[in-house]
């Protein structure tokens, strides 16, 4: 059993975290240029069935938002054996979720495609790629799940290394099949290194955590741990739910502005989800770091920590996207030799140099109140404002008034400072704080009985 430091610091959690995320998005945009290589059509529908894929991701939500707070309360209560029970049931969970996503994929993925208006033409590839791809969700609940423990367990490194191998795995495989195979090829490649990350995952938990599973293990339910992860969990899922469901909406409305500002979206927003990453990386550390602090009792601890994390993060943000607003144009010219799209591109750039400091504080602030036990305030605060700004105000200011993308990209930073706010209201007046006596007293109960 291996002891982490008392003080775990932030910098060393967040890095490794970083390169995940970074490398998850260069494997996704890897992907779609060799899926553009075979045709076009090709190229559409690994973007939708990935699109759908993702969506059927949510179910793990569930357990993910869940499992990293039970996990870091209990150990830093010093209560290893809780810990351990909580990650042996997440296992179980994770399997019958990621069958229950494989099941919806292979039996259900003509109507799932249906209801994002899937064309005719690129629907029998895309089917036949979401089914292809069925065993690689139940992988991904699997190695989801053991990631979260590993960084639990302040092993950021270990789960570093895990996703650099499926990476280069599935994208030696993509490389080598996707010429003969074709999208096939792809799912193939995610199921080849997805199946070698759960292989390394396992190990690790014998070699680093000293935990080691049981067959029954990998299919039994238990309730005691299951429920603290769940109270976690389901409000979790619930906020991601929210933000998908209005974010469509949003997509809906940039539709009716014409072909134009589709491209200019999907273009900008390729930008967008690699500037975000730097904000996600803290928020992720700060919950790991906020759980630990939790359990021990050194509430006061994580009040500081969370303060100096959301300042980083402010600070980050406006640089990250600045740079990027300053290197627009050549970046897009990347993408398009249009000058419009480009102008338009760099416009909304700008734009997102406000919308990500407000951004940063819903990734670093909502992750610490989940991590105190505090999980439905998030979604109850943030949920009319998703619905509201994030949603309507994209019809309201991009269609109905006629300012087109920068409408909606000015509802997207409303929303976000909102809930941000919100967010940082909650914890500055410190609503948190009885939740995370709570949580702090249970573990203590259970350590003494």
């Amino acid at each position: 059993m291996t002891a982490p430091s008392a003080r775990p610091r932030l910098f060393p959690l967040t890095w490794p975290l970083l390169l995940e995320l970074l490398l998850g998005i260069g494997i996704g945009i890897i992907g779609t240029a060799l899926a553009a290589r075979l045709s076009d059509d090709s190229g559409a529908a690994f973007g939708i069935a990935n699109q759908v894929f993702a969506a059927l991701f949510v179910l793990f939500r569930v357990i993910g938002a869940g499992v990293s707070v039970a996990v870091t309360q209990a150990l830093g209560a010093g209560r290893r054996d809780q810990a351990d029970a909580v990650a042996r049931a997440v296992v179980g969970a994770s399997t019958w979720l990621g069958l229950a996503g494989a099941l919806l994929a292979l039996v259900a993925a003509g109507p799932l495609l249906a209801v994002v208006n899937t064309p005719p033409e690129v629907a029998p590839l895309a089917r036949t790629l979401l089914q292809a791809l069925a065993p690689a969700l139940l992988l991904d609940a699997l190695n989801a799940t053991m990631s979260s423990v590993m960084r639990a367990h302040l092993r950021s490194r270990e789960a570093l290394v895990v996703v650099v191998a499926i990476q280069v795995v599935t994208l030696a495989v993509a490389l080598l099949a996707m010429p003969h195979l074709g999208l096939v090829g792809y799912a193939l490649a995610c199921i080849c290194g997805r199946g070698i990350g759960l292989g390394l995952h396992i190990a690790l938990w014998r070699l680093r955590l000293d935990l080691r599973l049981r067959a029954a293990d990998w299919w039994r339910l238990v309730r005691a741990p299951l429920a603290t992860v769940l109270h976690i969990g389901i409000p979790g899922a619930a906020e991601n739910i929210s933000w998908r469901l209005a974010f469509m909406t949003s997509l809906a409305a940039v539709a009716q502005l014409g072909a134009h500002a589709l491209a200019t979206h999907a273009y900008t927003m390729q930008f967008l989800h690699v500037i975000l990453m730097f904000s996600l990386a803290i928020g992720f550390a700060v919950e790991i770091l906020v759980g630990h602090m939790i359990g021990a009792g050194e509430l006061h601890a994580a009040h500081r920590l969370v303060r100096r994390s959301l300042a980083l993060g402010f600070v980050v943000a406006f640089v990250v996207a600045g740079s990027f607003a300053l290197a627009g144009p050549w970046l897009l010219a990347r993408f398009t030799s249009d000058p419009e799209i480009i102008a338009l591109g760099c416009t909304l750039l700008w734009w997102t140099v406000l919308l990500e400091p407000g951004r940063s504080f819903n990734l670093v602030v909502i992750n610490a109140l989940r991590a105190t036990g505090d999980a439905r305030y998030p979604v109850m605060a943030g949920a009319a404002s998703m619905a509201i700004v994030l949603a309507g105000g994209s019809w309201f200011l991009g269609v109905y008034l006629g300012w087109g993308l920068v409408g909606v990209w000015i509802a997207y930073a409303a929303d976000e400072w909102i809930r941000g706010l919100l967010m940082w209201r909650r914890w500055a007046t410190l609503g948190w704080l009885p939740h995370a006596r709570a949580s702090h007293r249970k573990l203590r109960r259970a350590k003494a009985g």
